[in-house]
Parts: structure tokens; C-alpha cells; sequence
């Protein structure tokens, strides 16, 4: 008598399902690519500003503003507030400076801080550029961590 040895098609449907779920549940906890992805344009936009400003006070000291409180620089098509050569906290400084869409990113100034925050991103998810008050001092640029993204 022959004997068949294998699987039989109702086990492995069986099997197939129970590894569908198994991955239905089981890749989220594994997979936070949105979270990513938010972490990744955070970083980007903060390279960018920190680049920026430092362009900016390239032209500023070529052009001998960096020591004045208030003055502006010319970037091709447009013109650019500065403080002490930097990028002043505003849309008229940095804000000019930074190349983005205001449908993926929202734009605040309080004080001397100009605030970015991707559109649809939680609250905590922000770039944040802090300029100094006193001449020659470096903005200061952060962007959070990934736990606020998520």
C-alpha cells in the first residue's frame, strides 16, 4: 500500500491564516515608519536652518552687518532681516531664508524664537530656531525626539 505523506489543503490554509494574523497584530509594534519619517523631516529642517543661518551670516560679514543689531541681506530675489548678521527669528529672516511649503509646515514667532511644526504632527513635534541677543553668538537650533512624533 502507498502511503502519502504531506500537508493537507485545509492545514495549510489553516496555517496561512494564523500567520496573517500573527502579522496583522504583531507588525505595528514593530513598524512605526509615520513616527520615523517625522523624526527624519524634523532632522532635515533643522540641517537646513542651521546651513541657512550660516550662509547668511557669510553674506553678513562680506557685507560688514554682522556686528549691527538690525540690518537686512540681499539673497538673490529677496531680502533677509538679520540680528548680528543671523537670520532674525522671523518670517522675514529665517522664515525667508528655509525653501518649505506652508501646506506641510506650520510657522510661529514668539519672542525670539521661530517655531516649525509639520502639519498633522503631534503638538510636541516642532524645530525650533532661538537666536541670541548678544552679537556673535550662534542661533540655536533643536528639533525633538522621536518620542514626541510618534
Amino acid at each position: 500500500m502507498k502511503r502519502n505523506a504531506g500537508f493537507t489543503l485545509i492545514e495549510l490554509v489553516i496555517v496561512i491564516v494564523i500567520l496573517g494574523i500573527l502579522a496583522v497584530t504583531a507588525a505595528p509594534k514593530f513598524l512605526n515608519l509615520q513616527g520615523d519619517a517625522r523624526e527624519s523631516t524634523l532632522k532635515g529642517m533643522k540641517a537646513a536652518m542651521e546651513s541657512g543661518a550660516s550662509m547668511v551670516y557669510s553674506k553678513a560679514v562680506i557685507a560688514g552687518k554682522e556686528t549691527t543689531a538690525s540690518s537686512t541681506v540681499s539673497n538673490g530675489s529677496s531680502t533677509i532681516a538679520i540680528v548680528y548678521g543671523y537670520p532674525a527669528a522671523t518670517s522675514a529672516g529665517i522664515g525667508a531664508v528655509l525653501d518649505f511649503s506652508p501646506t506641510d509646515w506650520t510657522a510661529a514667532v514668539s519672542g525670539s524664537s521661530y517655531t516649525l511644526q509639520p502639519v498633522n504632527a503631534p503638538s510636541g513635534c516642532v524645530v525650533t530656531y532661538t537666536l541670541s541677543a548678544t552679537s556673535g553668538s550662534r542661533p540655536t537650533v533643536t528639533a525633538v525626539t522621536a518620542s514626541s512624533c510618534s
